[in-house]
């Protein structure tokens, strides 16, 4: 599928979102809210858009079901990969591929097209030649990706650190409802 443009992204989230069936009742809260968000049309996918905007992200887990966090550069917790939808993502869910793929270094990442997440969070983004970043809110949908078995993890310049966790030793601190999102993942691999 070919990139789309912020209306077809746009589309696909309202789509996507209000197909999902959600996997916790903070998630459904988070889907509502982000199809709230949504109403106000395809700016609501842009970091322009005031009252935050829609954004994409994934938890990669291991053929161990050992899951792959990022300690955030910025932010300093550790959280899943991912960040915003940009114009030529094929949708949501290639958004959080591209991000993931881009952020670990691992080729080969297996999409699970499906959310496993919602959560909406307070960040303050767009910091850019030396101006100070924006509050904003991130309606954070989150996918699965399925790591190969020989996959090799290379730390990108938005991370401080990069590693692999049993879901039962996560490290600290960690972001907004990054452990909501692990046991509906690893539901999926069975």
């Amino acid at each position: 599928m070919s990139g789309l443009g912020v209306e077809e992204l746009h589309a696909d989230a309202v789509r996507v979102l209000g197909e999902w069936r959600a996997t916790s009742s903070e998630a459904e809260d988070g889907r509502l809210r982000a199809l709230e968000l949504l109403a106000d049309g395809p700016v609501a996918m842009t970091r322009a858009h005031r009252r935050g905007h829609v954004t994409a992200s994934a938890l990669v887990v291991d053929p161990g079901g050992r899951v792959l966090l990022c300690l955030h550069g910025r932010l300093g917790k550790w959280m899943q990969l991912g960040g915003h939808c940009e114009a030529g993502d094929a949708g949501l869910a290639a958004a959080a591929l591209r991000e993931a793929t881009e952020e670990s270094g691992i080729a080969g990442l297996k999409l699970d097209a499906e959310p496993i997440d919602v959560d909406v969070h307070e960040v303050r983004c767009g910091a850019r030649d030396g101006a100070p970043a924006e509050p904003s809110v991130h309606f954070d949908v989150r996918f699965l990706l399925r790591a190969p078995v020989d996959a090799r993890e290379q730390i990108s310049d938005e991370s401080a650190a990069l590693d692999w966790f049993t879901p039962d030793a996560l490290p600290s601190p960690l972001a907004s409802g990054t452990v909501r999102q692990i046991a509906p993942a690893l539901a999926r691999l069975r």
